[in-house]
């Protein structure tokens, strides 16, 4: 783009002026002389010339208008390609377009920290959980349990309760801590995790899932390996709690130099689904930290599908 581009102002009125010009010109040349239809046609020529120059110089601002209108954080990437001869709007084009760079970028950034924060004190509560009142409620267990010779007769029903809901109470910790960061994905990787989490569900609710994970997958960053994970939890969350769905299938694969997983379902679809839009939007957020694609639509003719590509990190 040139340094000294050429002002609005003088881009409307030199086609101005030279159609008058042009006008008076042809009026001196050959006066009408009571010829209305003559001075009908030269005014609707006028008009239509001025219209398509004024339509042609205006046109990048009216794009402009519906790009900002439009904008979706979410969705970022949209551009107004720049069109025309330099002007004062093609440089707004193109500062606007900047400004939009520099957003998404510091959304992204922002989106990062948050992430890195979150599952830290995600983690802090997992460690606190699962070491403090884990093993304090262990102990209360084997207490309650050197009691139980001890007990007279008409309280060992109950003292085995107690340690019966004390040793539930221990379960549901575990459950919790593994929900607030999942042991497998530090100690094992990706796959095994997912594995996990699927067997898991599978176990508590009764779905069935079929699943195709390659481990043999190029190197993801933690930040990266995280949001899989997570995503992959939300949508199949989701699919249970909202979608009524029977069968969940789940691939994780690579292609192109990209880790993708892929789920999807049997249930009512998104467009009918029960669940609100929090669960979407938070898989959104999480993807656009790591500069990732997501894609979420239906499945066929029945059930959801969720499709996240993740760039692998350079060897």
């Amino acid at each position: 783009m040139s340094r000294h581009p050429i002002p609005l102002f003088w881009r409307l009125f030199v086609p101005n002026a030279t159609v008058l010009g042009v006008a008076c010109a042809v009026l001196i040349v050959e006066p009408a002389n009571g010829r209305v239809a003559a001075l009908v046609g030269g005014l609707t020529m006028m008009l239509a010339v001025n219209l398509l120059l004024m339509r042609r110089a205006v046109t990048p601002l009216t794009r402009l208008t519906a790009l900002m209108r439009r904008v979706d954080p979410l969705h970022p990437g949209e551009r107004i390609p720049l069109l025309g001869p330099s002007s004062e709007v093609t440089v707004l084009v193109e500062a606007f377009n900047e400004m939009l760079d520099r957003l998404e970028a510091e959304r992204r950034d922002s989106g990062l920290r948050a992430l890195s924060e979150r599952e830290g004190e995600r983690r802090r509560l997992a460690d606190e959980l699962h070491d403090q009142i884990g093993q304090t409620l262990t102990a209360i267990a084997l207490q309650v349990g050197r009691l139980l010779d001890r007990t007279p007769p008409e309280l060992h029903d109950e003292t085995i309760a107690v340690r019966q809901t004390i040793l539930a109470t221990i379960d549901d910790v575990r459950t919790l801590a593994r929900q607030l960061r999942p042991e497998a994905l530090d100690a094992l990787g990706l796959a095994p995790a997912l594995t996990n989490l699927v067997e898991r569900l599978a176990e508590q609710t009764g779905m069935r899932f079929a699943r195709n994970l390659d481990r043999q997958l190029p190197p993801l960053g933690a930040d990266a390996e995280l949001v899989v994970y997570r995503v992959a939890q939300e949508a199949m969350t989701n699919a249970i709690r909202h979608a009524g769905a029977t069968t969940i299938w789940i691939s994780l694969h690579s292609t192109g130099g990209a880790v993708t997983l892929e789920i999807a379902d049997d249930g009512r679809g998104i467009t009918e689904c029960s669940g609100d839009g929090s669960g979407l939007r938070t898989m959104r957020e999480r993807a656009l930290t790591i500069g990732a694609e997501l894609a979420i639509g239906a499945r066929g003719d029945r059930g959801t599908s969720v499709r996240l590509a993740v760039k692998a990190e350079e060897p």
